[in-house]
């Protein structure tokens, strides 16, 4: 046996930061339910300490540690955790990776003002002060990280979903499919690896009949299914998919999102989702079925001219 092939295994540490609200508690969450050993509000100078203790020995694979802290943590200073954090990741047992949760500003703004708790860097100040005032602190950190995620356009389920892709330490078999439907008027969705628009499609809106219903509804789909463009451009996107889909398992992309948009997301994006999500099927794979704006009011001046 080589020197190589008897040393232990690497410790995977994920270390956590980011501004107030961003999501740090959901993404600990997340990773604590994919096996990971979690622990938030950490004092950083005990780092060293942590990773060292004896809990298993060293020739046994350690759960990989995620270790969450921000500017509230007893003597935080982001330089001092840089300069750790470089002393750290030169050890050979030690995999080290800084994750950095980043937010708009705006949305900070909203979601303090939507929980009604006073920003703790501006207990007496706006919350935009702040929020200023925690950016300018933690931007060394920010440059330093390894990896930087953009919340401002996320729920939190495209946080849930993002952290699951990036940092599941083992993949699941098979490539996992998603298929959403959504309306262009309410947003993009912020995790998508293919997205089609179906507006070209005769909008079942603007028919009385239909308008209260959904793409779930048969009376919708016929209608969807009559368009002269229906056949021929889902079957091209039906067969790009069933051919892509195995080009990115061989690749080792563990996730696919599959996005399909209208102007509302209520008839023909769900229309569409739901007929790929039988193509899938028929073709062995289980994916999961989202439909976004499903539960949105029918509205005229959403769906724009007749």
């Amino acid at each position: 046996m080589t020197a190589i092939d008897s040393a232990p295994p690497r410790q995977r540490v994920l270390l956590v930061t980011g501004l107030l609200g961003a999501g740090k508690t959901t993404a600990l969450k997340v990773l604590e339910d994919l096996g990971w050993e979690t622990i938030d509000n950490f004092p950083i100078r005990l780092l060293d300490r942590l990773i060292d203790s004896p809990d298993a020995p060293r020739s046994e694979l350690r759960p990989p540690l995620a270790i969450g802290f921000d500017a509230r943590t007893r003597g935080f200073d982001p330089n001092k955790v840089i300069d750790r954090v470089k002393k750290l990741v030169q050890r050979p047992d030690l995999e080290l990776t800084t994750l950095f949760l980043d937010c708009g500003g705006a949305e900070l703004e909203r979601r303090y003002n939507e929980t009604r708790r006073r920003h703790p860097m501006a207990q007496d100040l706006p919350v935009t002060a702040g929020i200023a005032s925690e950016r300018e602190l933690l931007e060394p950190l920010r440059r330093w990280a390894d990896m930087v995620i953009s919340t401002t356009e996320f729920t939190s389920n495209d946080l849930q979903q993002a952290i699951r892709e990036r940092f599941a330490h083992s993949a699941p078999a098979g490539t996992t499919v998603t298929v959403t439907s959504f309306g262009f008027s309410r947003g993009m969705p912020p995790i998508a690896d293919l997205v089609f628009d179906m507006r070209f499609l005769d909008n079942p809106h603007w028919d009385p009949g239909l308008r209260p219903l959904t793409g779930r509804d048969a009376a919708v789909g016929e209608h969807i299914a009559r368009d002269p463009a229906w056949e021929d451009a889902f079957g091209r996107i039906r067969d790009l998919v069933l051919t892509l889909l195995p080009r990115y398992a061989a690749q080792g992309k563990a996730y696919v999102n599959i996005a399909f948009g209208c102007t509302g997301g209520r008839h023909r994006s769900v229309y569409s989702a739901e007929q790929l999500a039988i193509a899938l099927n028929e073709a062995g794979l289980t994916p999961t079925v989202i439909h976004r704006n499903l539960g949105s009011r029918a509205a005229d001046l959403v769906e724009g001219k007749h």
